[in-house]
């Protein structure tokens, strides 16, 4: 099975650890053997003006994975959204009203398929692919998730050669290391089955560290700085 997944992650951090806004969607192909990614695409927000609320991250997402979808033909798409694996074409009012999510989960699951479900309606009319609200339960979404977290390492690369540092909250459970021309990802729980990602970066000039964030378990922090 091929499976195209979107999910969004990586925080810009102010001086207390504390998350400003979120950087970057990725979507991802992910084929057998599912440990990482065939092929990805980012889209960047500016985490300086950031919806908090999971609005902009999940129309980011299926929009980002509805554009890489229709290039690589996957069987399926998944999202990182976790509601009983829902198709999202069929998201319309008593459909929600029906979940088993909290009162503020359907609200905005009302806002948000105002715009999804004509999407994913279009598309699977088009392509005959479902568009399935799985969340995390998916590999190919954790997937995702690393490579979220590899296209915000590459974003606080190039904030920093124009500002000077930067400090980025991963994604949980994630670790990732700036090399010669690229970076690498991988997941920190052991349960994951080795799941990994790489993206090819200018790393010349940049000076780095990784830390646990003292405030919240499960989150490291990666710090980058122009080297002098």
């Amino acid at each position: 099975m091929r499976i195209v997944a979107a999910d969004t992650g990586g925080a810009l951090l102010d001086e207390g650890y504390n998350p400003v806004g979120l950087i970057a969607t990725a979507a991802v192909l992910v084929e057998k053997p599912y440990r990482t990614a065939t092929v990805s695409r980012v889209r960047y927000a500016d985490p300086f003006n950031y919806d908090m609320s999971g609005r902009q991250a999940i129309r980011d997402e299926a929009v980002l994975a509805v554009e890489l979808a229709r290039e690589v033909k996957p069987d399926v798409v998944h999202l990182d959204s976790t509601i009983g694996g829902i198709e999202v074409r069929k998201l319309d009012e008593p459909t929600i009203e029906a979940l088993n999510i909290t009162d503020r989960g359907k609200e905005v699951w009302r806002d948000l398929a105002k715009d999804l479900q004509p999407l994913a309606r279009k598309f699977w009319e088009e392509t005959g692919i479902e568009i399935i609200a799985i969340g995390k339960s998916s590999v190919p979404v954790r997937i995702a998730e690393i490579y979220s977290g590899l296209y915000a390492a590459r974003w606080a690369i190039e904030y920093a050669r124009k500002n000077g540092g930067v400090a980025v909250g991963l994604p949980r459970y994630m670790e990732v290391e700036i090399l010669e021309g690229e970076i690498a990802g991988a997941s920190l729980d052991p349960r994951e089955g080795g799941l990994f990602g790489r993206l090819p970066t200018d790393t010349e000039g940049i000076d780095w560290e990784l830390y646990p964030n003292p405030l919240v378990r499960k989150f490291m922090v990666l710090e980058v700085w122009k080297r002098d």
